[in-house]
């Protein structure tokens, strides 16, 4: 028992603001499409909404911004929202917009080697989990058999996911899929040597056969992509 109990104290401080916290800043500057924000992102890579304020107290996301390699931001054309059911906003961004960095931030995808390693993460923090069966289903619907930078930024839109937590063969990264940058990185020991391809999930098989040979690649190497 004891023994348990120092591991888990070890543990905890490896991860210990691990996850970017949200942010909130305004547009500050436009010029000739580019624009400057209040105050920066935190990390290089994290993306956000622009949330323009119409009358009656009417709010309503206008873009999507990332801050880049060099600490700049940058507008996105590609958006985590989807809008079906109505119109289309159309709205440019402005002077004065709020801007959210790290929007969606506390819900996340994780893909790991197998249950234990999954339920060894998601132990650590207080997060909404997106458990890879949902993912696993999106795939399956797609006709795609492994995670890929394309089918991650659709699936995060549909479902409105903000971090994607890859578990490699050292390492968690924190991938965000709108601005399809690393945000994050810390170490993790005690791995297993080989995970379940192309990723833990709790169906044995998948009834589109998409899945049904789960050791077709080996799961590191897939996750070595991000």
């Amino acid at each position: 028992m004891r023994k348990i109990a120092i591991m888990t104290l070890l543990t905890l401080p490896l991860f210990a603001g691990f996850f970017p916290k949200t942010v909130h800043t305004s547009i500050s500057k436009i010029t000739n499409g580019s624009v400057s924000l209040l105050s920066s992102f935190p990390l290089n890579g994290m993306s956000g909404v622009v949330v323009h304020k119409y009358e009656n107290n009417l709010e309503a996301i206008t873009g999507h911004i990332m801050q880049d390699a060099s600490g700049k931001p940058r507008l996105l054309t590609r958006g985590i929202i989807p809008h079906d059911k109505l119109p289309t906003v159309k709205t440019a961004v402005k002077l004065g917009d709020k801007v959210i960095g790290g929007f969606l931030y506390s819900n996340v995808l994780v893909l790991a080697p197998n249950a234990q390693t999954y339920t060894k993460l998601t132990s650590l923090y207080d997060k909404k989990w997106v458990h890879p069966d949902l993912y696993a289903l999106y795939l399956s619907k797609k006709g795609d058999s492994v995670p890929t930078k394309e089918n991650l930024a659709s699936f995060a839109k549909a479902y409105q996911v903000g971090l994607i937590c890859i578990i490699g063969d050292s390492a968690v990264k924190l991938y965000d899929p709108i601005s399809r940058r690393i945000v994050g990185q810390k170490s993790m020991a005690g791995l297993p040597t080989e995970g379940e391809a192309p990723f833990f999930m709790r169906f044995d098989q998948i009834e589109s056969g998409i899945f049904s040979s789960r050791n077709m690649k080996n799961y590191y190497s897939i996750m070595s992509q991000f």
